[in-house]
């Protein structure tokens, strides 16, 4: 098996390679003013949002430019018809770039981190696809609908004491309990403890640090991040115990109910025969846990911000769930789908803040990308989705304006092909975002038919960077909504025949945007 923590003596990771070893025209891609010998293009930047400051130089340098910093030269695409091209499988495959490979000592070969030569990608991807078919996300329907349960039960507490609530902390708790249910029968008990679980924690801490390795150069960070390294070490053993835990209990306990976990364990590749080994499926699992949940937590933070702040869109989505839903107090897994309008909702959220947002593409042999730059074979470039999601070209030029409406069927066929991509692309685009869409709309849906969102005036959009992007400080008030149909609350409590979400059996399982 690959080592999971491969770097050479420059810090870096092994085989990264800077932009201008790939690029023979790296002369004619634009970069930003007064850079600096040694450091590059550190002026004005803020280690903390590395993401937020690299969208505004694209807005000032085009569709194509470069950064450097402490001698490693990046190469931004955001421009539709460059990033189309890179989706271009047959010239163009994944690229594990840095922010990515300095993950490797936590997530090693799973999923998301693996290296596209390492065969564990491939037998992973095999095993666990059928654990995202129709037939398995219907039954994980009823465990989305238990943990969210356990949501509106801690918001109507929240709204009966007149408090507002915490959106990102409270989506956390929703979507780390939802994963560990449905993937790996596990209760984290999130909704009963007044901090985040010891879990989230630790990965918070993982996915910061590995984004403060690309703010310092490579030689140094041993010297300059000591102290980070060691919490970092103490993160990435605490995930491990948690999730040697899991395995060892299920092991003592004979075999689940075919969850994501027992396709681990138990499921030969159909073709082949192998197994994944012990050391991968703890990888496996940490990256289900981390990749989960905290993306979808911030897709769901998104989009309740910007319910709350037009309350226009709001009350449009909440019809169509009164509508389709009617007065049944558990919505039925087609009745998800079915909810379009909130879907579009959900879509434009991810459009202005894809909660993972970069992929990397690197060529697979010597290519002219969109008959512009020519490329060496293993040449990468950075795919920088929020403006790729903002390009005029593609969007018209209210392109910060929040429109659900333009993933009408009608606009998104006028629109030209891999303009929208907040799972990436490819081959190696995210394996469960059927499962975050279903989740995401689900929640969306039940929480808009029980309350009114209040948004706080004096708030402005700040978003907090690591690796994932989340709304930073979102609180929320709530107003119990009184709504026709037997699913609905009042101010005065439950709708006759009203029957609790919370009641449910469980069933096993600053960016600041213009609004």
């Amino acid at each position: 098996m690959a080592q999971t923590t491969e770097t050479t003596g420059t810090g870096l990771p092994k085989g990264f390679r800077s932009a201008e070893q790939g690029w023979p025209e790296l002369h004619r891609i634009p970069h930003p003013p007064h850079r600096l010998p040694l450091l590059g293009d550190v002026l004005g930047a803020d280690r903390r949002t590395p993401l937020q400051d690299s969208m505004r130089f694209a807005r000032d340098l085009g569709p194509v430019f470069r950064r450097r910093a402490f001698g490693k030269e990046f190469v931004f695409v955001w421009g539709s018809r460059l990033a189309a091209d890179l989706a271009d499988e047959s010239r163009f495959a994944k690229h594990v770039g840095l922010g990515v490979a300095n993950l490797r000592p936590v997530a090693g070969d799973g999923l998301f981190t693996a290296y596209n030569h390492e065969p564990n990608w491939q037998l992973a991807h095999d095993v666990l696809a059928p654990g995202f078919s129709r037939e398995a996300m219907e039954g994980y329907h009823g465990m989305m609908l238990a943990v969210a349960g356990r949501l509106t039960d801690h918001w109507d507490r929240e709204a009966a004491a007149g408090r507002t609530v915490d959106v990102p902390g409270d989506m956390t708790k929703l979507t780390l309990e939802t994963i560990g249910r449905t993937g790996f029968g596990h209760d984290f008990g999130s909704f009963e403890r007044d901090r985040p679980h010891p879990f989230v924690t630790a990965m918070v801490g993982t996915l910061t640090f590995a984004q403060r390795l690309n703010s310092v150069p490579g030689p140094l960070a041993p010297l300059l991040l000591r102290a980070a390294a060691r919490r970092n070490a103490a993160d990435m053993a605490y995930l491990d115990r948690t999730v040697d835990d899991l395995v060892a209990a299920r092991r003592r306990s004979g075999g689940g109910d075919g969850d994501l976990l027992d396709r681990m364990l138990e499921t030969a590749h159909p073709e082949t025969g192998e197994k994944l080994s012990a050391e991968n499926v703890r990888k496996q699992v940490i990256t289900f846990l981390v990749a989960g949940h905290e993306t979808t937590s911030g897709a769901l933070s998104f989009a309740l911000y910007y319910l709350a702040r037009h309350p226009e869109i709001a009350a449009r989505a909440r019809a169509e769930v009164d509508r389709v839903w009617g007065g049944t107090g558990r919505p039925g897994y087609d009745q998800v789908a079915k909810l379009r309008y909130l879907r579009r909702v959900l879509d434009e959220s991810l459009r202005l803040w894809p909660t993972a947002p970069a992929f990397a593409r690197e060529a697979r042999h010597d290519t002219v990308l969109a008959g512009e730059h020519p490329m060496r074979r293993g040449a990468w470039a950075l795919v920088l989705t929020p403006m790729l999601h903002r390009d005029p070209e593609a969007w018209g030029e209210d392109t910060e304006r929040f429109d659900p409406d333009r993933f009408e069927a009608a606009a998104v066929r006028a629109r030209p092909p891999h303009t929208f991509k907040p799972f990436g692309t490819g081959a190696r685009a995210c394996i469960g975002r059927q499962f975050a869409l279903h989740e995401a709309t689900l929640v969306l849906g039940l929480l808009l038919r029980r309350y009114e969102l209040r948004a706080d005036p004096g708030y402005r959009l700040s978003v907090v960077e690591r690796l994932t992007v989340m709304p930073e400080g979102l609180r929320l008030g709530l107003a119990p909504r009184r709504a026709a149909g037997k699913g609905a609350t009042s101010q005065d409590g439950p709708a006759p025949g009203h029957r609790s979400l919370g009641a449910l059996p469980a069933e096993c399982p600053v960016h600041r945007p213009a609004d």
